[in-house]
């Protein structure tokens, strides 16, 4: 197995990394990051800086020569729309499928098979897997469920915790924490406890999110993604160790840092701090809530990630109970309580009957309302009161023709309105059907169902994302095209279907 050192971020190229990702010869900032070098770093480099000079010099035939271009087109795959879905679906588990021996370049191996979700994303990718693993389940791949656990654990044990995906460039930050839902997945097929098999790995994530908790004296004092609340509760925010533009984006973030007047290491780590979060990006993130120089992520209390992080809290309380260690088990119930407490009272909003995020540098709740706010639901940390009025304002406020959009408003970002998400839709529909308020359950349920159904005949293809206020119209905005494959909307599609 390869080491930490033997993977390559493509950055490593100094200016010719700069040159290629400023220059737009491919359309998609993410392409050259996943190129895999045909010769040693330096003879590349070398051969650059003295070809470069030349009249008739080509930038595209000279990547072209020196690196192999990984990224798989769409066109690979030609899908039958007069197939049934399901079967579409079950045939794709096949082609997203990408072997333990698939390495090079920016590739972080890993030890057995797993998902990719599609499209421009042709490796792992933490918070998504989940929601695939649940269409894994109903067909019955439980093989390939602990094959993905058991990937994620490596992780967890070489790097110290899950990466956004198996890339080098994407180990300073991770993704929202599902892995001990993966678990639980898992226990469904299986008679041995699996929390305790997978203890470890479980409790190394969960410090992970929390380094750096012991330095914290103040309330609403903060180190790296654990900050310090009111009466004791220990709380989480998304960031990221690095402070430079990110190399998928290169370009991208280089522009947003000019426009936003602030200093620049500020804003790109509230960008890659918006990407550990899995929305980005979205209204959420943003100061005003519309653009995205207003970025503010790192300020952020996010109500998903601590309604994650209270869930770990709560499986380890769990597991060292059946150890029998009084201490562990006790340092634990603590933590989840005092969290619970601090989500219930700094993010739920009587009058506008939601949970919202909440904004620790101001010390007030933000004023986006987002799907989020289901998360409290799912974990069943809210009241049945307000479950209860939360059930309404989805209705009212969130669900549409083709299922529940992701935020109310309209900003061009791919998180927010006229969107909708496949992960999304099942917290709401789960956590609603926590609550037995079954009918507007099922109503969201049908209404996705009907979404992904008609996009399919029309187009042959499940995609990352879709327009669920105009459903003429197909999901848009952010900084890619709408991708197909797609791994978490498969997922997502095959439960709901068979979640009767």
């Amino acid at each position: 197995m390869n080491t930490h050192a033997e993977y390559l971020e493509l950055s490593a190229f100094e200016e010719l990394f700069e040159d290629v990702q400023l220059s737009g010869i491919f359309p998609d900032s993410k392409t050259f990051n996943d190129c895999v070098p045909r010769f040693e770093k330096d003879h590349i480099l070398n051969a650059y800086r003295e070809q470069k000079l030349f009249l008739r010099f080509d930038l595209k035939e000279f990547i072209e020569h020196n690196f192999i271009l990984t990224t798989q087109k769409a066109t690979e795959y030609t899908s039958d729309s007069a197939k049934p879905i399901e079967q579409h679906i079950d045939g794709l588990w096949a082609v997203l499928t990408r072997q333990p021996d698939q390495v090079g370049g920016s590739l972080i191996p890993l030890p057995y098979p797993y998902i990719v979700p599609g499209g421009r994303f042709q490796e792992i990718y933490y918070w998504d897997s989940y929601f695939t693993m649940l269409g894994l389940s109903v067909s019955g791949r439980f093989d390939l469920i602990e094959n993905m656990v058991d990937n994620f654990s490596f992780l967890i044990k070489t790097l110290g915790h899950i990466p956004n995906g198996n890339r080098a460039y994407y180990i300073s930050r991770s993704q929202p924490p599902f892995f001990t839902l993966m678990v639980e997945l898992l226990q469904e097929d299986s008679n041995h406890d699996l929390y305790l098999k997978y203890l470890s790995s479980i409790e190394k994530e969960y410090n992970f999110w929390m380094s750096g908790v012991d330095s914290l004296e103040n309330e609403w004092q903060a180190h790296r993604r654990v900050v310090k609340g009111p009466k004791g509760a220990l709380l989480n925010r998304y960031y990221d160790d690095r402070d430079t533009p990110r190399p998928e984006a290169y370009k991208e973030d280089i522009e947003i840092a000019h426009a936003s007047l602030r200093k620049s290491s500020e804003v790109y780590r509230d960008l890659r701090a918006a990407a550990e979060s899995g929305w980005d990006f979205s209204s959420r993130w943003l100061a005003d809530g519309k653009h995205l120089e207003q970025i503010i992520t790192t300020q952020i209390i996010p109500i998903d990630l601590n309604c994650l992080l209270y869930h770990i809290e709560t499986i380890l309380e769990q597991s060292y109970h059946k150890l029998g260690d009084v201490e562990q088990q006790e340092k634990y119930a603590i933590r989840a309580q005092k969290r619970k407490n601090a989500i219930l009272e700094l993010c739920w909003n009587q009058e506008k009957q939601l949970f919202f995020d909440y904004n620790f540098y101001q010390q007030t709740q933000t004023q986006v309302e987002s799907l989020a706010s289901a998360f409290p639901l799912f974990f069943k940390i809210a009241t049945k009161d307000q479950a209860s009025a939360m059930a309404l304002s989805l209705e009212i406020k969130f669900l549409k023709d083709g299922g529940l959009v992701t935020t109310t408003l309209h900003t061009g970002q791919q998180w927010d309105s006229p969107n909708g998400w496949a992960p999304l839709q099942w917290i709401a529909y789960k956590g609603l059907r926590f609550y037995q308020h079954d009918a507007l359950a099922l109503k969201i349920r049908e209404s996705w169902l009907r979404t992904n159904q008609k996009v399919y005949t029309q187009t042959g293809k499940m995609t990352e994302k879709y327009n669920v206020v105009n459903t003429t119209l197909h999901g848009g905005g952010g900084e890619y095209p709408n991708q197909d494959g797609f791994g978490w909307t498969n997922g997502v599609f095959l439960k709901l279907l068979s979640d009767i």
